[in-house]
C-alpha cells in the first residue's frame, strides 16, 4: 500500500529544494526602499547627499535617486559615516547613467560618495587594498566583504 505513494518522495525534495534555492538567493533577501525612506534613515545619520541636477529623479542621470536602493546599501553607508565619524555626502546612487550589472548602481548595491581627506584616509586606513578593477582604479575591501573603489574625484561603493 505504502509503495504506490513512493512517486511522492522526489516531488516533495524536489519542491523543497527549489523553495530552499529561491529563498537563499540574493535577489530574494533584498529589500528595496523608496526615495524617501533611504533619504529619512540617511538624513537621520547625518548623511548628505548632492547632485548636479539639484534632483532625484531616477531616471535623471544629472539627479541623485535612492528609489529602489538596497536597505543594505542605506545600512553599509550609514555603519561607514558611525565609523569613520566623517562626513559622508552621497553624489550618485540609482538613478540612471552608471554601468549596468548584478551589483549595480541602478540595482542598489552601489552608492557613490564625496572624497574628502577624512574619508580618504580613513578607507585606506581600515581595508584591505585588493587588485585595482579592471579599468585601473584602486579598491579596498572591507572584512564585512564591501568593496570602496576610488574613481578619482568620488569613491564608487558597492554593498553586498
Amino acid at each position: 500500500m505504502a509503495l504506490k505513494n513512493l512517486w511522492k518522495i522526489p516531488l516533495c525534495l524536489g519542491i523543497a529544494l527549489v523553495a530552499f534555492f529561491a529563498a537563499a538567493s540574493p535577489a530574494s533577501a533584498v529589500t528595496k526602499l523608496s526615495q524617501a525612506d533611504a533619504a529619512a534613515q540617511l538624513s537621520a545619520a547625518g548623511i548628505t547627499h548632492s547632485s548636479s541636477g539639484n534632483c532625484t529623479t531616477r531616471s535623471n542621470s544629472t539627479c541623485t535617486s535612492y528609489e529602489q536602493i538596497n536597505q543594505s546599501t542605506v545600512t553599509g553607508l550609514v555603519t561607514l559615516k558611525n565609523a569613520s565619524k566623517c562626513a559622508i555626502n552621497v553624489t550618485g546612487g540609482t538613478e540612471v547613467g552608471h554601468a549596468s550589472g548584478t551589483y549595480s548602481h541602478y540595482n542598489g548595491y552601489k552608492a557613490d560618495i564625496a572624497k574628502n581627506t577624512c574619508i580618504n584616509n580613513y578607507i585606506k586606513s581600515s581595508f584591505t587594498q585588493i587588485a585595482n578593477r579592471g579599468d585601473g582604479y584602486p579598491q579596498w575591501k572591507s572584512a564585512a566583504g564591501n568593496i570602496y573603489c576610488d574613481e578619482g574625484n568620488h569613491w564608487d561603493i558597492t554593498y553586498y
